[in-house]
């Protein structure tokens, strides 16, 4: 084997073996030399300078020595010798107490090829029946490829008395903690392990435990210091809310590490404790929204009556947020309520009951004929206790998608549509029966129902309640329009507004004529049907 690969073998098996590993190994240097004959005629000269005379001798002197250094040649010497390999000593043998900061930050840059330090570091071992070591640090940065499906994870590696086996077991650590850097040295694992016994063995299994309670101790311990706490979410939230959708068993505890903004802390990230100190009274359960971004769910119609109750609503905007509330479904004996969807119960006072039920009974006939001018893209109209002073909203069934997660679902191009089409928001419109617009509607139905006016009211509001709610609409060109005609009215310029002539579907077939007769000519209205999609 070349010199070369000899030493990154030993650099990478044995570079903390106890015993020193020197190398045979060729090493150059070069020196400067005279050439012999030059050397001579030097003398000669040296013989004629000395019969001149003696002023200017030291002047001669000068020029001799500017030749002989001119005349000198380097020559390349080959010398052999004895090289020690592995000169660093395995910093994790040593008591944790006895490791300055600055040298756990070398080995972390060694390790990582890191350039900046650690944000913290872990250092354990654990005793008995089976006995190893575990070094293991967090990284202020997350790789920019960390969830790269076809990521060859290489971040702990591996020893067995001290001596290197590989650096991507996969099974030492689950998915969520694949930013973790460090090594995992044992005495009880044998030199020649394979990955197929990996699986099966379980000292394995026992050290993957014990790292995920440390991991989880060591983050809790960054979380009591607020600005690496800061750091540590910005860059691998999305890691702590990934454990908590797949690691079952430490759900509880990784739910403790969750950060939100709320609508009492805009600007700086809450946890769940610190909202459920916050909770009203005979408050039902913590109250969440989710959405596209902050700026989005703030200004949501949804939280019309619990600004006004005083009660607080977490932001979900991170598109991982619902996946991770999905698994949880309650805090500390506190249900996680969803306030876009049906059924999310809101503390009231008797006579904000009577109120409701005395304007159901007023409204409740209308709602199905209202139901009906919508189409079949609503599935019922009922009356709404969220709103104050949004004529109308959407939301969905309770165990359906939100309209965020159905924007998530959407945009995945490998989706199961059939379990998306089965999963598919339900589309319940909430109305605000006391706000006016609302009450002249309802009148000029009861009146009319075939009124084109309040039809095209009805169609105008059903946009905008879905576009306020979050959802996409089916036919953004047709809503469009319906602004456009609703300008020009206010402008008075609606009898000078131009039509494109209408689509035509499809061709109406003409009969065959016998023979003898002419063919009948289709009827133009026919011709010029087409779906007006309101």
């Amino acid at each position: 084997l070349e010199e070369k690969k000899l030493k990154e073998l030993i650099k990478k098996h044995s570079e903390f073996i106890q015993y020193p590993i020197s190398l045979w190994v060729e090493k150059t240097k070069e020196e400067e030399v005279s050439d012999d004959e030059e050397k001579k005629e030097d003398e000669e000269k040296k013989e004629d300078e000395e019969k001149k005379d003696d002023e200017i001798k030291e002047v001669e002197d000068e020029a001799e020595k500017k030749d002989e250094e001119k005349k000198k040649k380097k020559v390349t010497i080959v010398e052999h010798e004895w090289e020690l390999i592995n000169k660093n000593k395995p910093l994790w043998l040593r008591p944790s107490n006895e490791v300055t900061e600055d040298e756990y930050a070398e080995f972390y840059k060694s390790i990582s090829n890191d350039w900046e330090k650690h944000l913290a570091v872990k250092h354990f071992r654990v005793e008995g029946d089976i006995g190893f070591t575990v070094l293991l640090f967090v990284p202020r940065r997350a790789p920019y490829d960390l969830f790269e499906p076809k990521k060859k994870l290489n971040n702990i590696k591996l020893y067995v008395r001290r001596v290197f086996v590989m650096d991507n077991c996969e099974d030492l650590i689950p998915e969520w903690l694949n930013f973790m850097r460090g090594i995992v040295d044992s005495d009880d694992l044998p030199l020649n392990i394979s990955r197929e016994t990996l699986q099966q063995n379980r000292i394995i299994k026992l050290i993957r435990k014990n790292i995920i309670k440390k991991c989880l101790e060591l983050f809790n311990e960054i979380a009591e210091k607020k600005e690496d706490f800061k750091i540590f979410y910005e860059q691998f939230s999305k890691n702590i809310k990934l454990g908590i959708h797949e690691d079952t068993q430490n759900r509880p505890k990784l739910a403790k590490l969750l950060r939100f903004y709320s609508t009492q802390s805009t600007e700086e990230l809450t946890s769940l404790d610190e909202y459920i100190e916050r909770m009203k009274e005979g408050q039902k359960g913590i109250y969440w929204i989710s959405g596209e971004t902050k700026e989005a769910v703030m200004n949501s119609p949804m939280l019309e009556v619990f600004r006004q109750k005083g009660i607080e609503v977490l932001f979900l905007i991170d598109p991982i947020d619902e996946y991770c509330f999905q698994q949880l479904n309650e805090y500390s004996d506190h249900k996680l309520m969803c306030i876009t969807k049906e059924n999310c119960e809101i503390d009231e006072t008797e006579d904000e009951k009577k109120q409701y039920e005395d304007l159901k009974a007023k409204l409740e006939p209308m709602f199905t004929k209202i139901k009906d001018l919508i189409g079949k893209d609503c599935e019922k109209v009922v009356l709404s206790k969220r709103l104050v002073v949004t004529p109308c909203v959407i939301v969905t069934g309770e165990y359906g998608y939100t309209a965020n997660f159905q924007r998530l679902m959407n945009a995945q191009a490998l989706r199961d549509n059939t379990m998306s089409q089965y999963m598919q928001a339900k589309k319940t419109l909430e109305i605000n029966g006391k706000h006016p617009v609302v009450t002249k509607l309802v009148d000029m139905l009861e009146k009319d129902e075939t009124d084109k006016n309040a039809k095209e009211m009805l169609s105008m509001l059903w946009d905008t309640a879905q576009l306020a709610s979050g959802f996409t609409l089916a036919n953004p060109a047709a809503f469009s329009a319906r602004i456009n005609r609703m300008v020009a009215v206010a402008l008075d310029v609606a009898g000078q507004l131009e039509e494109l002539p209408p689509l035509v579907e499809e061709k109406p077939k003409v009969e065959e004529a016998k023979e003898g007769e002419a063919a009948p000519a289709a009827d133009s209205a026919d011709l010029n049907k087409f779906d007006d999609v309101d």
